[in-house]
């Protein structure tokens, strides 16, 4: 959902885990020790609290410069409860860093998707002064000057949120997605929402096919809903965990393992990865060593919410629930006007702000709005000839392994290779010898919510990348998001940045490869979900990815909008109609290049 708002009111560590940790306790111990010495030759006073500040101040600038650790230096108002005491050593990471050279621009996409004030909630809050869809209504707006609406016209509704007892909201923040849609011609497009944090909306919708369009409007969270996601994001933000398991011989071990713990070096594995500097803990092993680590798994989901928040959660309650209107909410849509010279499309809807969506359905068919041309690839034969002399690298979540399931469903001579890993998260390989395909598929590393895998297969995208040699025959498609919405922003900015960088690093040095970036897509909604991966924080990353690719010569596919604007319920793995419409723009990216001055998403 493209959404605005008014202006508010109101590294490298060279060797294993292990070895990093006994690096810091060494230089910890003789820091330390030159505070509390002196020169042999010449007597004393014992260190004082500013000497032992400035060894660890020292200590945290060595430490900085030779792990490119991002943590701040130790604060300078630190106090003592005894001149003995050491203070409790600094956290060695952090869900809110990145790299240095990346701050600014960090900052700078956090502004950007900047969320509406939305309600403090009390304790005891009252579920009645929550936003309510069975109260709230749209309404659609009268075309300007009056008349017909026609093809290539913009249509306005607005929408006013009201709560439990009719009483007009008076703030923003609700989570709102809109569709434009006529059931029987299988057409739908997505709207652009407007936020006027007064407790009202607009919705705008270009009118792009001939006959009636129906509006939809659907309340996915609540303004006071949004509240309690922020909190627990904020306040919890290691609540999912992961565990590895340890081996030597005989012995075994299990720990938990995350982006960051909140533990001592000594207590710790330090398995930040050292070409991208990406973190990744594990809680030390009591018998064995950080380098016995040998598995990675996803075990379990921390907090539960409170009787009073999961009342906001509560599915055809309000939470992912329509809207109703307060008028009709049908418009016929005539054929469109044109200029005297019969060329240009002539918006008569009148002054205002404009949709401009990615593409719409029209029989069940995605059309494109960015310069795609979108062809049709309806049979074997048709993905066989398109595929034929391609190597095709897939990297990312379970929503990219669906496209590769769909190829090896419908090409029936690209056959899956046995390669005796996972079938979740693979790596997994497919053959077609006689047409000289191979498509790859590889899940995108930690923090993936999966069944136990070998830590030896589990890559990070942008390390994999470095590997391709690239060229006109070669295809990369991404696809990374579902499983970063449960942390802060900044650990799913830290991988973006890391995987462009691998990007332009392929497109250097082979300019004529082709790489598609696949954006996230609204999924159903249930009270688990909304504290893990939730349409409200999908939102907000789907807009950091395109701001981080915008420059980049790749091809955006609208995820988003082709499961909004389709007829069929959302759903995580969309259905196949869906998936299908995906591929067909896949494959025309592959197929039919599209000039160099193609309109970027």
């Amino acid at each position: 959902m493209n959404r605005t708002t008014k202006p508010k009111l109101n590294k490298k560590d060279k060797g294993s885990g292990e070895e990093t940790l006994d690096d810091r306790t060494k230089l910890a111990s003789l820091e330390v020790a030159k505070a509390n010495t002196t020169p042999m030759c010449t007597p004393g006073p014992s260190a004082t609290n500013e000497d032992v500040l400035s060894a660890i101040s020292k200590l945290s600038s060595t430490l900085k410069k030779k792990f490119q650790t991002t943590e701040a230096p130790l604060p300078d108002n630190i106090t003592f409860k005894d001149r003995t005491e050491l203070p409790t050593p600094p956290s060695v990471c952090s869900f809110h860093s990145v790299l240095p050279e990346d701050v600014s621009e960090s900052e700078f996409l956090k502004k950007s998707i900047t969320w509406p004030e939305t309600p403090s909630l009390p304790s005891n809050f009252s579920l009645n002064d929550t936003s309510d869809p069975a109260h709230s209504t749209f309404t659609i707006i009268p075309k300007s000057g009056g008349g017909s609406w026609h093809v290539g016209d913009q249509l306005k509704v607005l929408i006013k949120i009201a709560d439990y007892n009719s009483r007009p909201k008076k703030s923003g923040g609700d989570v709102l997605l809109a569709r434009l849609h006529n059931p029987t011609l299988h057409a739908g497009v997505a709207g652009q929402l407007v936020d006027h944090l007064n407790g009202s909306y607009t919705a705008v919708f270009s009118l792009l096919w001939e006959g009636s369009a129906q509006v939809e409007v659907t309340l996915v969270h609540s303004s006071e809903a949004v509240t309690v996601m922020e909190r627990v994001n904020l306040q919890k933000p290691g609540r999912l965990y992961f565990q590895s398991l340890f081996r030597s011989g005989s012995v075994t071990e299990a720990t938990n393992c995350n982006v960051c713990l909140q533990a001592p070096p000594e207590q710790l594995c330090n398995f930040t990865d050292i070409h991208t500097s990406e973190p990744w803990f594990c809680y030390r092993p009591k018998n064995l060593k950080c380098e016995h680590r040998i598995t990675h798994a996803f075990k379990g989901f921390v907090p539960t919410p409170t009787k009073t928040d999961a009342k906001l959660f509560q599915s055809g309650v309000n939470m992912k629930v329509f809207i109703k209107s307060s008028g009709p909410s049908e418009i016929n849509i005539l054929p469109k006007l044109k200029d005297l010279n019969e060329t240009d499309h002539v918006n008569t809807s009148g002054e205002g702000m404009m949709a401009k969506p990615a593409g719409y359905y029209y029989n069940g068919e995605w059309q494109a709005l960015d310069g795609t041309t979108v062809h049709r690839f309806n049979n074997a034969s048709a993905m066989s000839q398109c595929l034929k002399g391609k190597v095709v690298h897939m990297y990312g979540d379970s929503t990219i392994r669906q496209w590769f399931e769909y190829l090896i469903a419908k090409v029936p001579d690209l056959k899956k290779f046995d390669l005796k890993t996972p079938p979740q998260t693979g790596p997994l390989m497919a053959l077609d010898y006689k047409n000289n395909i191979l498509v790859t598929c590889r899940s995108h590393g930690p923090p993936l919510r999966a069944l136990i895998l070998p830590v030896s297969q589990f890559h990070l995208v942008a390390n994999e990348l470095d590997t391709v040699v690239g060229g006109t025959n070669t295809v990369v498609v991404i696809g990374v998001w579902a499983h970063f919405g449960v942390y802060p922003v900044e650990v799913y900015i830290r991988r973006l940045l890391s995987i462009r960088r691998a990007v332009l690093r392929l497109l250097t040095r082979a300019p004529d490869t082709l790489v598609i970036i696949r954006t996230g897509n609204p999924k159903r909604q249930s009270l688990h979900d909304s504290l893990t991966t939730n349409d409200y924080f999908a939102m907000q990353r789907d807009k950091i990815l395109r701001a981080i690719f915008r420059e980049v010569n790749v091809r955006l596919l609208d995820a988003w909008e082709m499961t909004q604007a389709h007829y069929l319920p959302h759903d995580l793995h969309p259905p196949s109609p869906v998936i299908k419409n995906m591929i067909d723009v896949v494959l025309s990216h592959i197929c039919f290049p599209q000039p160099k001055n193609f309109k970027k998403a």
